[in-house]
């Protein structure tokens, strides 16, 4: 590999214009093979392996209007005056005849009769593309009703679909941060600039690949959008880590293609294998049993091949296009020399860690420790409209629902009787024996479908659907009915889902673990260093989790975050956080260690090792981390909080990985170990394949005797 990708990068860099035509070639095949071939991303919402799909199933074969989409409608008299039938039957009449509504149920009315709810039931699923997202037909129904004075707000499964569409902030604010943190790191625009530029053409790319895959499979609707920030961050990451040791080979007197040639051959293929753990991560949400996050998944690959690929051939072209003018200013003109490890801040920080390890790995542990803490009053729920903005129409149809009807209105059980097997005196007898429970504020009469193959009856909570009761309430009315009765709705959905990823956490780490750890384990020859990577990982995920926790659970940070009260932590979060997560973590860990691994066959020396490794890669992490924080930030700014949640685990966790983890506790356990660290059973040397993350000076003089590309650098080259 190391032969290929020096040749890749030199090739690149001798004939930099070919190399920009063939990306806008491939570029613009891919984009319009996606015009003209793509798919719309759609979600797939339906669960095999939970209860509440059984019951959902019924609905739709013998009641259809109940078992699919759904939409409610509230109108509310703002002055407290009671709301004249003839406004509310003309609105129904409206709604009945949208497309896809298959009925409108009669107006209740609240006791007060200020405010009246309608319940619009559609014929098609919600991920159906006529009405996943599109609240304009329910609002030009609305509209007269808003123009007569009266407030008309729109709740349910569709409003919620398209109320908190994302803005596109996130990506902005993480592109503007990115540069101004490069132009301070790197001292030059041009430098900075390149970066940023590689990341966005392998999104473009990236764009067009996952419309294609839409036209093949279902594609969440939010998939794109963990892409783009899982893509945009990794990007520039990959791209900075190119252009660094392009700037440091240039340093050291190499003519530009030759400079870029071994900048991809050295961090271009730890770039290649970096990427190819954050691919295995991706890849253990397959085993979470929702389609929707192997979407995620496949997604997100997608956008980390992507950009892996521009790195590795849009850097080395633009580095040559660029020359010196990588370099700072002030190096351009007069010679310079690469900073020297006992020169940095890094190499001193480290020495100072390695004179003390214990300490420092001990506190740093606590802290750890400390902040992963929440973790153990974590309490999970998809989500729904309590959670949003009060600025959106959702909320404040689930407020005024709340506060006319009672906040058990907002998520109803729904119970699906199956008459061959329990009569029409045991479901009423049910009925009864539900209404009598303190939990349940009201139970509708069982009422048979047309084809008399099933009945349904409503039961409403006392509560709220995001109480933490609730769980427990859609488990006790499951044990209480008898066999032939299903207990679904959203609300049961819900409680599934959460209880099917809590379970399917630990399947979905055990693979991403395991499969990192051997994956570490052959390219570092070590069973030590694997092990130590996976548990300062897991640590500080779990501290990030814990901080999420606290920020929103706790409501320590709900102000900061637009949000008016304290929230629990969505289902869809932790393992998609933790796929994500792992995969990064290793990344930075990869540039880390392959560096000091590479000293420690240069010279054998465990200690040193560790403080010229750090000091080699410091400043590298340390910038690739604050793009890959602000990234993540800048997405915390959108509306949904789902969103927000994943740009506030993902910062925080990036953040303590970059300092507790890559600043303390690698050097402090490394120091700890010394030669231990490289410890590796002769048995298990012999049985895994060896694979190399970088490659040594020394090898690339033996590259540079067997490479037969003409060198076609001249004297102008070699000075830009």
């Amino acid at each position: 590999m190391s032969h290929l990708l020096h040749r890749l990068g030199r090739g690149a860099a001798a004939h930099p214009w070919r190399t920009l035509a063939g990306w806008l070639v491939v570029a613009a095949t891919v984009l319009g093979l996606a015009g003209g071939f793509g798919g719309t991303t759609q979600d797939d919402y339906d669960v095999p392996d939970a209860a509440a799909q059984v019951g959902v199933d019924q609905l739709r074969e013998h009641l259809p209007e109940a078992g699919y989409a759904s939409a409610q409608v509230v109108v509310h008299d703002r002055d407290g005056a009671r709301l004249a039938e003839s406004e509310i039957v003309a609105l129904a009449d409206r709604l009945a005849e949208l497309p896809h509504v298959a009925a409108v149920s009669p107006a209740r009315y609240s006791d007060d009769g200020d405010t009246a709810l309608l319940d619009v039931a559609y014929d098609v699923p919600l991920t159906h593309a006529d009405v996943m997202g599109d609240l304009e037909p329910l609002e030009g129904a609305a509209a007269p009703t808003r123009d007569a004075g009266l407030q008309v707000e729109l709740g349910g499964e569709v409003p919620s679909s398209a109320a908190a569409p994302m803005e596109g902030y996130g990506e902005l604010i993480g592109i503007v941060t990115a540069l101004v943190i490069l132009v301070v790191a790197l001292g030059s625009v041009v430098a900075a600039g390149l970066p940023v530029l590689v990341a966005v053409g392998g999104l473009a790319v990236s764009a067009g690949g996952v419309l294609l895959l839409a036209a093949v499979t279902d594609v969440s609707t939010i998939a794109p959008v963990v892409a783009t920030m899982v893509g945009l961050g990794v990007g520039i990451d990959y791209a900075l880590l190119i252009v660094t040791r392009y700037a440091e080979n240039v340093r050291a007197g190499h003519a530009v293609p030759e400079a870029a040639g071994r900048a991809v051959a050295t961090a271009g293929r730890s770039v290649v294998f970096a990427a190819s753990t954050v691919l295995v991560s991706l890849m253990g949400l397959r085993f979470s049993g929702l389609s929707t996050f192997e979407s995620f998944g496949f997604a997100t690959a997608i956008a980390v091949v992507a950009v892996a690929a521009s790195a590795l051939t849009l850097v080395p072209a633009l580095c040559r296009l660029a020359g010196r003018r990588i370099l700072p200013r002030r190096s351009r003109r007069t010679p310079t020399r690469p900073v020297a490890p006992s020169e940095s801040w890094t190499s001193r920080w480290a020495a100072r860690v390695g004179r003390r390890p214990l300490p420092w790995a001990v506190g740093a542990a606590l802290l750890m420790v400390l902040l992963a803490l929440p973790v153990l009053d974590m309490r999970t729920w998809p989500q729904d409209a309590s959670i949003q903005s009060t600025d959106l129409t959702t909320r404040q149809a689930y407020d005024l629902v709340a506060a006319e009807y009672g906040a058990g209105h907002n998520g109803p059980l729904t119970l699906v009787v199956d008459r061959e097997r329990v009569s029409d005196g045991e479901a009423a007898a049910l009925a009864t024996s539900l209404d009598e429970r303190g939990d349940i504020a009201s139970v509708t009469e069982p009422f048979a479908s047309p084809d008399g193959a099933i009945s349904v009856l409503t039961a409403v909570p006392t509560f709220g659907p995001t109480d933490e009761r609730m769980p427990g309430l859609v488990a006790s009315v499951r044990d209480q009915v008898p066999d032939g009765v299903e207990v679904t709705g959203a609300t049961a959905m819900m409680s599934d889902i959460a209880d099917l990823l809590a379970d399917r956490m630990w399947l979905v780490i055990a693979f991403v673990v395991a499969v990192s750890v051997v994956l570490l384990a052959m390219v570092f020859r070590s069973v030590v260093v694997p092990l130590k990577a996976a548990a300062m990982n897991l640590l500080s995920i779990g501290a990030a989790y814990g901080v999420m926790v606290a920020v929103f659970q706790w409501g320590w940070g709900t102000d900061l975050l637009g949000l008016d009260h304290s929230v629990p932590v969505s289902s869809w979060v932790p393992i998609l956080m933790f796929t994500i997560l792992f995969g990064l973590s290793m990344d930075y860990e990869v540039f880390l260690l392959s560096r000091i691994r590479e000293d420690w066959e240069a010279t054998g020396d465990a200690h040193r090792s560790v403080t010229r490794g750090l000091a080699a890669t410091g400043r590298v992490i340390s910038c690739a981390a604050a793009i890959m924080i602000a990234v993540f930030l800048g997405f915390a700014t959108e509306v949904d909080v789902v969103v927000k949640m994943l740009g506030v685990g993902m910062a925080v966790a990036i953040l303590l990985d970059a300092t507790l983890v890559r600043m303390v506790l690698v050097p402090a356990t490394m120091s700890l170990l010394g030669r231990w660290n490289w410890w590796l059973p002769t048995w298990l040397d012999r049985l895994l394949p060896g694979v190399r993350a970088e490659i040594t000076e020394a090898d690339l003089a033996l590259l540079d005797t067997t490479d037969t590309t003409p060198n076609t650098t001249t004297r102008e080259d070699a000075l830009r």
